[in-house]
């Protein structure tokens, strides 16, 4: 075997020593690092932290710390976390969709009432122009009013609101 091939050799042997010897991506990572790892990517409550990090943690006391350090240096805000929703889905969502997605944040019932309340006042708008995206044109008959009623709901417009674009754009 020439000295070039047994080098070369030796070369791939080491690559696959150093491939074994990192450490795989999430393991190795302290509490703290998971938890700024996922604020990194979008606002957390406290509440999807403590799930999200629940099984990695030594023990509750160690969760509530990391948890309690992140907070104090407002990493971890309440208010963030509603104004982040409602920025990426009130566009495209009615306020009680909204509204189901902040409780399963586990925020504060409050907070979820005051954004919930600011969110009605807009609710027709919004509806109206996701229908409009949607459908674009009055419906041609009952069953396409139907249908069309039933896609507002399911993206969590109240009734008052759909009955005024749909009967809008009937009127159009």
């Amino acid at each position: 075997m020439s000295s070039y091939q047994n080098s070369s050799n030796r070369g791939a042997d080491s690559r696959h020593a150093t491939d074994k010897a990192a450490p795989v991506a999430g393991f190795g990572l302290s509490l703290k690092g998971r938890a700024l790892r996922y604020l990194a990517a979008r606002e957390h409550s406290r509440a999807e932290l403590e799930r999200k990090l629940a099984a990695h943690a030594e023990s509750p006391q160690q969760l509530a710390q990391v948890l309690d350090e992140l907070q104090a240096k407002d990493f971890i805000s309440e208010a963030r976390v509603v104004e982040s929703v409602i920025n990426r889905r009130a566009a495209r969502f009615g306020a009680a969709r909204i509204r189901h997605e902040l409780q399963g944040k586990g925020l504060a019932p409050e907070m979820v009432a005051d954004a919930v309340s600011s969110l009605k006042l807009s609710e027709v708008e919004r509806a109206r122009e996701v229908w409009r995206r949607k459908f674009g044109e009055p419906a041609a008959d009952a069953a396409a009013r139907g249908k069309q009623m039933r896609f507002l709901a399911a993206r969590g417009f109240g009734a008052e609101a759909i009955r005024r674009v749909v009967s809008q754009a009937d009127e159009d």
